[in-house]
């Protein structure tokens, strides 16, 4: 099976800074059911292309599984897996590419940062639900997607269309990007792997879709085929991605007419994910599932539990709307949803989204469908990059700062950077802080270790009140506490908020001093 990736940008070589891997060589990578072969077919100024081929040995393929695997016969012997895109490439690409993955060249970090222009190929990928589903899923990242269906044989068109397409990306996306596009989604397409999806399988799927995934409109499907839609593993990664994207939770939950019984288990010698696990740890979901088909009403809750992400939103806009703010400036606005909450009410005049991450302000600005927004709400509306640990005369002139699970993200040793940006240079006449509250983590049944892996610490209540009255004194505000979430009187709130004011304590937005 062959992938090719080609770029025009100049000079093209290039390319193999970002993929690292040199133009003028053939390399070889073993893997366990065959080899990977990357090689440049033309390395030129203007153009430049690599190919990774991947030969599959179809007795090693059959001998690595399992005795308890179903014997289908020769069908174990003679099926497409040597010559169609699936889950072994993806397998292959994340091996040979793993650095390029990562978006890390040291060499040309400028480049490996930013969109560049790519086409990438693929001869044979099966696709279930055909050319439509690979539009479906590329489209939305940004490619210009052609998928042409496969027929059975050209010699007889009335036998009609095989399951395979020929698919071509192009468009301009950042290398790691769609090296992660291509991880995840061929075997999405496929809707198949060849090894068994045990947990580690949705720290994958969260490393190589975080900066793309939470946001995609078909997240969902997405999410269900790449975990084998097994219900335990899907409804830890909605919930993670929920966190990632601020999204709301009951959007990203499997329809209730699927089947989420559980998982059996792999049986007892089936062959192992091809990839060491990750070091990301599980979140698990914060509400439970509508009841699925054929499960009677008061088995559960006669109405789920609202999302804490709809919860911790809607505490922000009501304590905005307290504070009497008309200007709100969002500091780590992510993929834009409370942004697009507060477009949605007029009161707030002004309104600013910022993040360090451009392709978080790429996913904002689509999710905000900023190219198609009206005049009249565009005007009201601006998203810019900046980091909250340097000053930026961009930050001050609002009436209320927003800091909405960003405190946690930042290194403790720079935490005092972002004080002084925000409550000294900055100024605002409110500041809203949300952090998760430490102590609820117990109450996660699969949580293990802090709620994110881009987490740099969490804080207990004490800490977080230790914290906010050290930056009153110093700068000169007051603050007041709310709980976001269910206020477990032993535990407190899962998330925490503070109120800062610079007026007087009785305009800071309630709860206890």
């Amino acid at each position: 099976m062959l992938l090719t990736i080609s770029t025009t940008v100049r000079p093209a070589t290039d390319l193999g800074f970002l993929l690292h891997k040199h133009p003028d060589r053939v390399q070889e990578f073993g893997q366990s059911y065959g080899t990977a072969r990357v090689f440049y077919p033309e390395a030129g100024e203007e153009r430049c292309t690599a190919a990774l081929m991947l030969d599959v040995d179809p007795v090693r393929l059959v001998r690595s599984r399992g005795r308890s695997t179903p014997d289908y016969a020769l069908g174990q012997y003679v099926n497409d897996r040597p010559y169609a895109a699936s889950s072994l490439l993806a397998v292959a690409l994340a091996d040979v590419f793993r650095t390029a993955r990562t978006g890390r060249c040291d060499s040309r970090p400028e480049l490996a940062a930013g969109p560049i222009p790519l086409e990438i190929t693929l001869p044979v990928l099966p696709c279930r639900g055909g050319p439509e589903m690979a539009h479906r899923f590329f489209g939305p990242l940004g490619w210009t997607v052609e998928a042409q269906a496969v027929p059975l044989d050209e010699g007889f068109p009335e036998w009609g269309d095989s399951r395979y397409v020929r698919l071509s990306l192009r468009g301009e996306v950042r290398l790691a990007d769609a090296l992660n596009h291509l991880y995840v989604l061929l075997p999405v397409l496929d809707d198949a792997k060849h090894y068994w999806i045990a947990s580690d399988e949705v720290d994958k799927l969260i490393r190589a879709g975080e900066s793309w995934l939470a946001a995609h409109p078909d997240r969902s499907l997405i999410t269900r085929r790449y975990l084998g839609r097994r219900w335990a593993l899907a409804r830890t990664a909605f919930a993670r991605l929920a966190e990632l994207g601020d999204d709301v939770e009951e959007d990203l939950e499997p329809p209730v007419e699927e089947d989420p019984a559980a998982d059996p288990g792999p049986p007892a010698d089936a062959p192992p994910s091809e990839e060491p696990a990750g070091e990301l740890p599980a979140v698990p979901a914060g509400e439970p599932p509508a009841a699925p088909a054929g499960e009677a009403p008061g088995e559960r809750e006669a109405a789920p539990k609202r999302p804490l992400n709809v919860l911790r939103r809607e505490a922000v806009l009501e304590a905005l709307a307290e504070s009497g703010a008309h200007s709100v400036i969002d500091l780590g606005c992510g993929s834009g949803q409370l942004v697009g909450a507060l477009l949605d009410r007029p009161e707030f005049t002004k309104v600013a989204g910022v993040d360090v991450s451009a392709q978080a302000l790429a996913i904002a600005a689509r999710r905000l469908r900023l190219d198609r927004m009206p005049d009249r709400r565009r005007e009201r509306l601006q998203l810019f990059q900046g980091a909250l640990t340097y000053t930026d005369d961009r930050f001050a002139g609002y009436d209320a700062a927003v800091l909405m699970e960003v405190v946690e993200h930042v290194d403790p040793p720079r935490l005092n950077a972002l004080e002084r940006v925000v409550f000294g240079a900055a100024r605002p006449g409110h500041v809203i802080v949300t952090t998760p509250n430490a102590e609820y983590n117990v109450r996660y049944d699969f949580l293990e270790g802090m709620r994110h892996p881009d987490h740099r610490f969490e804080w207990t209540r004490a800490e977080f009140q230790a914290w906010a009255a050290e930056v009153c004194r110093e700068y000169g505000y007051h603050v007041a506490f709310r709980p976001v979430g269910d206020d477990d009187p032993e535990l407190g709130p899962p998330t925490q908020m503070a109120l800062f004011g610079r007026g007087s304590a009785a305009n800071a937005g309630g709860g206890d001093d």
